[in-house]
């Protein structure tokens, strides 16, 4: 019986005791509750950069409580090395007032080192007692490195063009870079670099930041035909980048006009016509199309051409062109210029003809029989009157 009533006891003192824990807990939850009223939320809880690039995540802050809650910003990073901010309005925040059944945005940008191993980096956001963990992905090793590269290495042209190539100059590094820019050319080569519209010699460029690079390279007169490789660099004390440009010469242009016996004058008398041969050579070691033969002529003169367009001309050959220049029936006696131009879409050369203009020999013969006749004429008045 003292038994049964002592069994009985403790099953009374047994429930109190979990009653009483029970009600303990349900404090206990409250509070929790409580603290947790304030919730942090972001739709993407791990992305993927590559080294040197930024992220930035967009968080809620959101009250679930009945009265506005102080919420206390923190950041918690895996490494030392990444560098984040965290701002709302546009400017840092470290501390939000969300009022009860609202939210606030803060964004966080975390920026990726540019030395960092590839792999999974986490960090945690807290916010009055909630946290919110992220993970940044990096998608590959950083390395402190400079990069230098050109959108087309190649391009062909003849000797007497400039050929410009556009390139990018990227720091990879954490520090902004001074660096000089240089060109390995032969001899005789001229090779300039401008950004900016600016020639320049050296380029300032800020930490993961990249700037353009227009290399202007001239060739020497005497270059031949044929594929130049020029290597370019761009140095500082602590890294460098090298790049190559290539120019495919493909020939020079060279042309030149002359007379048949190179005695460049001719004679032609008022309205007559004197023809003259002209030799349109190409001094170049490339082809020459289409040359159109022209002339510039005192006013009232015509000059024609037998072959008005010459289709080609290979290199270290000739063309025999004949030009027929007129004069006007206004034209006096003397010197005259006649200039004839040979070119092409590359080159052009010309040769200043003298032309000389001389009294018609009818002219003279009429004279001379004038004279005969006035003569004639005392020499029968003579005979006729004379013995009177």
């Amino acid at each position: 019986m003292r038994a049964a009533c002592r069994r009985t006891i403790v099953s009374l003192v047994l429930a109190i005791i979990l009653g009483l824990g029970g009600t303990a807990a349900g404090f206990t939850g409250s509070v929790v509750s409580a603290a947790s009223a304030v919730e942090l939320y972001t739709p993407y809880l791990r992305l993927s950069a590559p080294p040197g690039e930024s992220i930035t995540y967009s968080i809620d802050v959101i009250n679930h409580g009945s009265s506005t809650a102080t919420v206390d910003l923190g950041f918690k990073a895996q490494s030392a090395d990444w560098e984040y901010e965290m701002t709302a309005g546009g400017r840092n925040v470290s501390r939000l007032a969300v009022k009860a059944g609202e939210s606030q945005s803060v964004s966080l940008t975390l920026h990726v080192p540019l030395e960092v191993e590839k792999g999974v980096y986490q960090f945690e956001v807290s916010a009055s007692g909630s946290v919110l963990p992220l993970a940044v992905e990096v998608s590959e090793k950083g390395t402190f490195r400079t990069e230098l590269e050109t959108d087309q290495p190649n391009i062909q042209g003849h000797a007497d063009s400039t050929f410009s190539f556009t390139a990018t100059l990227r720091n990879r590094t954490a520090e902004s870079q001074t660096y000089a820019l240089s060109a390995a050319a032969d001899p005789g080569w001229n090779v300039t670099f401008s950004s900016g519209g600016n020639n320049v010699s050296s380029l300032e460029v800020e930490p993961n930041a990249e700037k353009s690079v227009t290399i202007n390279v001239e060739p020497p007169d005497t270059v031949k035909a044929g594929t130049y490789e020029i290597p370019i660099k761009a140095t500082t004390n602590s890294t460098s980048a090298e790049t190559k440009v290539e120019v495919d010469i493909t020939g020079t242009y060279g042309i030149s006009v002359s007379t048949a016996d190179e005695r460049l004058n001719a004679n032609v008398t008022s309205g007559s016509s004197s023809k003259v041969d002209l030799v349109v050579t190409n001094s170049g070691s490339a082809e020459l199309k289409n040359v159109n033969m022209s002339a510039s002529s005192p006013t009232g003169w015509e000059v024609s051409f037998d072959k008005p367009t010459v289709e080609s001309i290979k290199p270290g050959e000739s063309a025999r062109v004949q030009a027929t220049i007129k004069a006007s029936k206004e034209a006096l006696p003397g010197d005259y210029v006649v200039s004839i131009t040979a070119s092409s879409a590359e080159k052009s050369a010309d040769a200043q003809i003298r032309v000389a203009v001389k009294s018609s020999v009818l002219w003279g013969w009429i004279g001379i029989l004038i004279i005969l006749a006035v003569a004639g004429g005392i020499y029968y008045l003579f005979r006729k009157y004379g013995r009177r």
